[in-house]
């Protein structure tokens, strides 16, 4: 209830109540030229025509382009001026200049990792082929001398958290999607008000979309007059915006360059189980100590610069100390993808897991809403004798994504694809384990806004201990969970049923 008025009463109302004048003032001018009706149709069904031509020639999924192909052929005035407004998904070239401007100046200060791609290969050619494909498409480099810490739950991770901010001399980071002005943050910001009157340098990015039901004015202020410094990315605006789709949906934080987190959870208490509206929430995370440490460093100055470009010198942010790790053969490539290119580097990433895959692959994700090119990997990993298996929630958050997620159950299926809801609750982990030798840990859903719209990241893992941490996590976790059959689909679906996911299944990459 509280998150409810907290968007009845905030700035959301104000943003959705702008974009619906400004859709009735199209309609009226619609209206008003509705003597018109057939020139205009006809003008409309040519424009429209030469939309979905130069809709069907771009780089775009494939199902992002089918549906909106039949919005602007099945209704010609209203689908051409819809999509000129917000259909296209391409950024606007002035932000993408700014962040391409940014981003390459952190080139100097990415890791120098052939070295650790040769020896890759004379061990294993696919894991040279899945680091290579990282390390010089998403433009974050391998690195060795790394420990990463597995977490199960987010309670370890949140202590773990809580022990590195404490220990904090130079500086912290922290990227999230959604943050709360509640329980589970106030710890965290006492220690970070302690750590600035100790002269330690605080930075919060913060989506403000994604913490829309949560961050208020006074929050933000009481955080400022603390020292920690602000940011919100990509503020909601009154107008309609092509860039409002894009989102940050990462979750990073750095402390000192030396120690990092990244994981699927957010800063408001529903992620710790303070708040428990969908059952036990499970989400998991990594703790990286050592030299890959750098890549989120450079993933946070990039997107706290693009925000407003105010750093001259990033030099003192990378002076780290040398570190020795443990677990020596272990390679570590934190990674980010973003919308500003036509890389879906989330996607390829899973894709090449799930091709290289000999034994099994373990997939936890909370939505599951996929394009025809990854079903059709899953189902040709099954076939193949692979052991592919997917947890996805038993008490889902969105009614409406749940019943799309469970559409894409038969032909997995059918195919030998395993799959099981999460009983307890609500399963926000996004997770793949993979043959004993990788894994991947990170925001990224199996949707089409993680892999196409929003800004992400990932920890891929070979060769770790956290890899058998990250295994057993899976096997555990299949045991409180529900396996999903054949048998268990309903005989007789009505037609109305079908149609409505038919439906659903066609507008999948709007939502």
């Amino acid at each position: 209830m509280k998150k409810f008025l907290n968007i009845i009463f905030g700035r959301a109302i104000v943003v959705a109540i702008s974009i619906i004048f400004q859709f009735l003032w199209l309609f009226s001018i619609l209206h008003r030229l509705s003597n018109y009706y057939v020139q205009l149709s006809i003008i409309a069904k040519i424009i429209g025509v030469l939309m979905v031509l130069g809709i069907v020639v771009n780089r775009d999924n494939p199902a992002y382009k089918l549906v909106w192909a039949v919005v602007i052929l099945v209704l010609p005035i209203f689908g051409v001026v819809l999509y000129a407004f917000v259909g296209q998904s391409k950024v606007p070239k002035k932000m993408n200049k700014k962040f391409s401007e940014i981003n390459a100046r952190f080139d100097i200060y990415k890791a120098d990792d052939e070295h650790i791609l040769s020896e890759l290969g004379q061990d294993n050619d696919d894991i040279k082929s899945q680091c290579y494909y990282l390390s010089k498409n998403s433009g974050y480099g391998a690195y060795k001398n790394t420990d990463v810490k597995y977490f199960s739950q987010t309670d370890a991770a949140y202590d773990a958290m809580l022990d590195a901010l404490s220990k904090a001399e130079k500086y912290i980071f922290m990227e999230y999607f959604a943050m709360e002005d509640a329980v589970a943050f106030k710890k965290i910001e006492d220690i970070l008000a302690k750590k600035v009157e100790e002269g330690v340098e605080v930075r919060i990015i913060y989506d403000d979309f994604g913490s829309l039901a949560y961050v208020r004015n006074r929050f933000i202020k009481r955080l400022l007059s603390k020292g920690i410094k602000v940011r919100a990315f990509n503020p909601l605006v009154p107008v309609f915006y092509i860039f409002m789709n894009n989102r940050d949906h990462r979750k990073i934080m750095v402390i000192d360059g030396k120690v990092s987190f990244n994981g699927g959870f957010n800063m408001c208490d529903e992620y710790f189980n303070i708040d428990c509206p969908y059952g036990h929430w499970k989400d998991t995370a990594v703790r990286l100590e050592g030299e890959a440490v750098k890549n989120h460093v450079i993933m946070f100055l990039q997107m706290w610069n693009s925000i407003e470009d105010t750093d001259k010198d990033y030099t003192p942010y990378f002076e780290i100390p040398e570190y020795r790790a443990k677990d020596g053969n272990a390679v570590i490539i934190p990674f980010s993808d973003s919308p500003l290119d036509h890389e879906c580097v989330g996607e390829n990433v899973y894709l090449n897991i799930i091709r290289h895959a000999s034994r099994y692959v373990y997939i936890s994700t909370p939505y599951l809403i996929i394009d025809n090119e990854m079903m059709e990997a899953l189902c040709l990993a099954s076939k193949s004798g692979v052991d592919v298996r997917i947890i996805t929630p038993g008490i889902p958050d969105k009614k409406i994504v749940y019943m799309l997620t469970k559409s894409y159950y038969p032909q997995l299926l059918d195919a030998g694809v395993r799959i099981y809801h999460y009983t307890p609750g609500f399963i926000h982990a996004k997770g793949y384990v993979c043959d004993d030798e990788v894994g991947v840990v990170g925001t990224i859903n199996m949707d089409y806004r993680s892999l196409y719209l929003h800004f992400e990241c990932g920890t891929y893992i070979y060769n770790s201990s956290a890899i058998s941490d990250l295994k057993n996590d899976f096997l555990e976790t299949f045991e409180l969970c529900e396996e999903v059959h054949k048998k268990d689909r309903p005989k007789r679906v009505s037609l109305i049923t079908m149609t409505f996911k038919a439906i659903l299944r066609l507008f999948a990459p709007l939502m």
